[in-house]
């Protein structure tokens, strides 16, 4: 149990620390950072269904091979899209623009701390099933977190925060991950049940995301063929991570 709990507070702490990521769009001129971000959302969209297909869903399935597990699927994605709903937060990955708004700096910060803390849970119960698994949903968190937390800086200066200010909001917002860790271990290690519902439950999360959140981000940036094609590779290069997780594992 003690290389469970290291292997979990390791990752949630590494992804929790991406949220100074954001300092980055300083650095970078907007066109070029929304080229790298469309790559980095497009990787993203290919490693969470990839984790859901290749890794989440088959472990649910080899575990309890039942209606619950695909009801706990659906679950998953009507929860993000209710929760999305509930506080008019949408996940969003692009970057801040007087063309593409973003919700009040405060309303982000909340969505996103919840989001986080979901993370954390997600990550886990990921672990206490398995390392493997555990380590293919933390890179599948990763790679969709890199692109979240730009977005979610670039909105806390959007809504008039000073760059430190937005910068320290932004990483207590992803520490968030951590609590949601620590719960799922606690909760965890008691109920034997909990990893039947929450792997599932994480599928449906991730295919919500990219399929209702990241796709369509892509296509608003698909007026070109060769746009389209580098896309589409990007995509399967991160169902390509995921793959290769699977054979090595």
């Amino acid at each position: 149990m003690f290389t469970i709990y290291l292997y979990t507070i390791v990752s949630v702490v590494i992804v929790s620390l991406l949220s100074l990521v954001g300092v980055f769009i300083l650095t970078v001129r907007w066109k070029n950072l929304n080229k790298l971000t469309i790559f980095l959302v497009s990787v993203s969209a290919g490693t969470l269904l990839g984790d859901s297909f290749l890794h989440l869903i088959p472990e649910a399935v080899e575990k309890n091979n039942g209606t619950s597990i695909w009801l706990w699927l659906l679950a998953g994605i009507l929860f993000f899209f209710i929760l999305e709903k509930v506080i008019h937060w949408r996940h969003c990955h692009l970057p801040t623009t007087d063309d593409h708004p973003h919700p009040f700096g405060l309303m982000n910060l909340v969505g996103d701390g919840l989001h986080n803390f979901l993370d954390g849970i997600i990550i886990a119960g990921s672990f206490l099933v398995d390392i493997n698994l555990g380590l293919a949903t933390t890179i599948a968190v990763i790679a969709h977190e890199i692109p979240q937390e730009i977005s979610d800086f670039g909105v806390l200066l959007h809504a008039g925060f000073s760059r430190v200010r937005a910068l320290i909001l932004n990483l207590l917002s992803a520490s968030l991950a951590i609590f949601g860790s620590l719960l799922a271990l606690t909760i965890g290690g008691k109920l034997e049940s909990f990893t039947n519902f929450i792997i599932p439950f994480t599928a449906g999360n991730f295919i919500y995301i990219a399929t209702s959140d990241l796709f369509p981000e892509l296509k608003k940036d698909n007026n070109k063929l060769h746009q389209a094609f580098f896309q589409l590779i990007s995509i399967m290069a991160g169902i390509g991570i995921m793959l290769a997780l699977k054979k090595i594992g």
